[in-house]
């Protein structure tokens, strides 16, 4: 389970101190999907980031599985907008990057990277540099790269961001159908309303700053999801709810 607490992040704007989320709760039971939508600028980004243990300058406690965040660690992955990959690594060791600061052995590695390369569909690719790889493709080279840690939570701002639509909507399909066999649970941040209703067990609207929920909205469809489920009629209802929320947030 992961759970925020009293959550309050400030910071410094033209010479004053500003709340960028104040006493902000939450609880994601485990293996759900909640996806996060708000106004630019209201805190979505900065809550992954506490989540992740990469801001540390906060009120308030987050638990992950029982125990507080005080830092980076591998119980939690994160996959950004950018790849964050290095180009001067090929696929396998960008996916092995984490393990081997993990000081795991060889075999384990090289057993872990197959598993995450196969799931991925990155077998083929395993020898090649980022540069040699399509958009879609790097971000799931990120994407293996997050999950051969096995971390209990996976967390994703705007991963599909930069993609053309055509490249997104396969990444989304691709993401549904890794979630039907990993079960983690995810908090996935976006600005696109249909994204987090087609991948979501439950989709959480924000205020403009400081970051509240202004409403939340479960998602009833059922598992495996594919792409035919946005042409339904109950799916533009969700989507237009979720936007009105949005737009009155």
């Amino acid at each position: 389970m992961l759970s925020l607490t009293s959550i309050t992040k400030t910071q410094l704007h033209g010479g004053k101190r500003v709340d960028v989320i104040h006493d902000f709760s939450l609880t994601i039971a485990e293996g759900k999907f909640v996806a996060i939508v708000g106004p630019s600028g209201c805190g979505k980004s900065t809550l992954l980031r506490i989540i992740a243990g990469l801001d540390q300058e906060y009120t308030g406690t987050v638990v992950v599985g029982g125990e507080s965040v005080t830092g980076p660690d591998v119980s939690r992955g994160m996959v950004f907008q950018e790849n964050t990959l290095f180009p001067w690594l090929t696929v396998y060791e960008n996916i092995a990057f984490g393990l081997r600061l993990q000081n795991m052995d060889d075999a384990v590695i090289a057993e872990r990277v197959a598993t995450y390369l196969e799931r991925t569909h990155l077998t083929a690719f395993a020898s090649y540099y980022p540069n040699a790889l399509s958009g879609g493709m790097q971000q799931r080279v990120a994407l293996a790269r997050a999950l051969v840690t096995e971390p209990r939570v996976l967390l994703m701002d705007e991963p599909f961001g930069a993609l053309d639509s055509q490249t997104r909507s396969q990444m989304q399909e691709f993401l549904a159908e890794l979630c039907d066999d990993l079960r983690m649970t995810i908090v996935f941040v976006t600005h696109d309303v249909g994204e987090a209703v087609f991948l979501a067990d439950e989709v959480l609207v924000l205020s403009p700053q400081p970051a509240k929920i202004a409403a939340r909205f479960d998602v009833p469809f059922a598992r495996p999801r594919r792409h035919a489920l946005k042409q339904s009629d109950v799916f533009f209802a969700l989507e237009r709810s979720v936007t009105l929320a949005l737009d009155n947030a």
